[in-house]
C-alpha cells in the first residue's frame, strides 16, 4: 500500500514537471475566461451592469422610494417642488372640495407582463377610505375628511404581484435573508443593476472591500475611501433630509420655550452641509426664507440662561440623545452647550427614544408640506417633541382641508413662522452623503 501511494506521488511529479507549461497556462487562461465573462461578460454580450451596495434592512414591500420609482408608478408623481403632475392617471378631479377625489387612467398603460393596466389592478390600501371602480379606466377614492394632499398620497408606485410594476426598470431577481431582501437585479434594455442590501455602513464598506459590490450609494461616512487612489468618491447634499434636534417639549426643563431658544442660539451652524431653517424643503412652493434663523449668537444664548428662574438653573444638565451616525455632530453640540455654560450628556440610540430631552436624527421632509403626524398635538406616535400648540394645530388641520394653493401656501407660511418661534426643534443642516464608486 504505501509502495503504491510513493510510485502514484512520483508519477504525479513527473506529470508535473513535464507538462507544467501547459498545466500553468492552463490556469492562468482559466483566471482571464473568469475575468472576463464574470466582469466584462456582460458589457460584450450588450449589456452594461452596475453592481450597488445600499446600506439599510427593507422588506420587499418597502423598498427605498428612488428604487420603487425605477420599477413602479404611481396615478401621479410629485417634483422637486412638491407640485403634482399626471403618471398612470392623466387626471383628476375632486367634486366636493377635497372629500371625494376621482381618477381617470391614461389610454393605453402597460404593466411590465404586457398586460394592460386597468382600475381593478390600482390596489392602494388607505384606511377609512372607500374605494369605487365604476369602469375600467375611473377609480374614486371618498374620504371621511377633506384632504388636499391626497394627489400626493397616490404618487406612491404600485405593483402586481412580484413587485412586477410599470417603470422603466424591471425586475429579474430577489434574494431574501429571511423576511429582508438581501438583493435585486433590475433590468432595461442594454442596462442591469445588482442591488445588494447590507444593515450598516461597516458591512457595506467590507463588501465593497472584498469586491462584492462596485458603487455604494448614500454614505454619510466615506471613510477609508477619500484617501483610496482606486475609487473615486462623489459627495453630494440631500436636499430632502435636515439633520434635526428634537427638544421634548413636555420635558419639566425644556417646556420652557426661551431655553430651548438659548439652546438653538448656542450651536455653532458650521455644519458641513447647506444651512437648513425650516422643516419644509427650501425647493417647496410652500417654503417661507423669512422665519426666525437662530444664527450662533452665544451671547445672546447666556443672557437667556442668565434671566432664566434661577430655580431652572440649578444643576441645569441636557441629556442628549444622537443616533449612531450623527454622533459626531452630538459631539459638537454638546461643546457648544458647554461653552454657554450648560452641561450635557451624549446617549446613542439606533431607534425613537422612548423617553428624552433632546434627540438628534435626520428629519426626512414629506413630499407635500402637509405635516400633520409630526407636529399636531393628537399625533402621539410620531409628533417626535410631544408638541402641543393650538394655534400650529390650526394650521396644520387648515392648510390639509384648503384646495386653492396661493391659500395653502399662506397657510404653510405662517405654520413655519410661528413653529420656528416656538422651537419644539432646531433644524439644522442637509447632510452630506457620498457616492463611491470603482474606478
Amino acid at each position: 500500500m504505501l509502495h503504491t501511494l510513493r510510485y502514484l506521488i512520483r508519477l504525479s511529479f513527473a506529470f508535473v514537471k513535464r507538462f507544467k507549461g501547459l498545466i500553468f497556462g492552463g490556469i492562468l487562461i482559466g483566471i482571464i475566461l473568469f475575468l472576463i465573462f464574470g466582469f466584462l461578460g456582460p458589457k460584450f454580450m450588450g449589456k452594461s451592469v452596475k453592481r450597488i451596495g445600499i446600506t439599510g434592512r427593507y422588506h420587499s414591500d418597502s423598498l427605498p422610494r428612488n428604487i420603487q420609482e425605477m420599477i413602479g408608478k404611481g396615478l401621479t408623481s410629485v417634483n422637486d417642488s412638491g407640485e403634482v403632475a399626471p403618471d398612470l392617471a392623466k387626471k383628476w378631479e375632486t367634486p366636493d372640495k377635497g372629500k371625494t377625489w376621482i381618477f381617470t387612467l391614461n389610454d393605453n398603460i402597460y404593466w411590465q407582463d404586457k398586460t394592460l393596466i386597468t382600475s381593478k389592478d390600482i390596489n392602494y390600501n388607505f384606511s377609512d377610505v372607500e374605494i369605487e371602480k365604476p369602469d375600467d379606466k375611473t377609480i374614486i377614492f371618498k374620504l371621511k375628511d377633506k384632504f388636499s394632499p391626497f394627489p400626493s398620497v397616490v404618487s406612491q408606485p404600485i405593483f402586481k404581484k412580484g413587485l412586477l410594476g410599470a417603470g422603466d426598470w424591471k425586475i429579474q431577481d430577489i434574494i431574501l435573508s429571511g423576511s429582508f431582501v438581501q438583493q435585486i437585479n433590475i433590468e432595461k434594455k442594454k442596462e442591469k443593476q445588482i442591488i445588494r442590501f447590507y444593515p450598516t455602513e461597516e458591512t457595506s464598506k467590507n463588501a465593497f472591500k472584498m469586491g462584492k459590490v462596485d458603487i455604494l450609494e448614500d454614505l454619510y461616512n466615506p471613510t477609508p475611501f477619500i484617501d483610496w487612489k482606486t475609487v473615486r468618491v462623489i459627495k453630494t447634499w440631500d436636499k430632502n433630509l435636515i439633520v434635526t434636534l428634537f427638544f421634548n417639549t413636555q420635558d419639566p426643563i425644556l417646556s420652557e420655550k426661551t431655553l430651548r431658544q438659548a439652546l438653538f442660539y448656542a450651536i455653532n451652524k458650521n455644519f458641513d452641509g447647506p444651512r437648513a431653517i425650516s422643516p419644509i424643503s427650501q425647493y417647496s412652493w410652500a417654503y417661507n426664507p423669512q422665519v426666525k434663523t437662530y444664527d450662533f449668537d452665544q451671547k445672546r444664548a447666556k443672557e437667556i440662561i442668565d434671566a432664566l428662574p434661577e430655580e431652572a438653573k440649578v444643576d441645569l444638565k441636557i441629556n442628549l440623545v444622537s443616533a449612531p451616525v450623527l454622533l459626531p455632530i452630538a459631539e459638537k453640540i454638546a461643546q457648544d452647550w458647554k461653552n454657554a455654560g450648560i452641561d450635557s450628556q451624549i446617549l446613542v440610540s439606533s431607534v425613537i427614544p422612548q423617553d428624552f430631552q433632546a434627540y438628534l436624527a435626520i428629519f426626512e421632509i414629506p413630499k407635500d408640506p402637509d405635516q400633520y403626524a409630526i407636529w399636531h398635538s393628537t399625533q402621539e406616535s410620531t409628533n417626535i417633541s410631544n408638541y402641543k400648540n393650538p394655534r400650529i394645530d390650526k394650521l396644520l388641520e387648515d392648510g390639509r382641508a384648503e384646495l386653492d394653493l396661493n391659500q395653502r401656501r399662506s397657510i404653510y407660511l405662517d405654520f413655519q413662522r410661528f413653529l420656528l418661534e416656538d422651537v419644539p426643534a432646531a433644524f439644522l443642516y442637509n447632510p452630506s452623503t457620498y457616492q463611491i464608486v470603482r474606478k
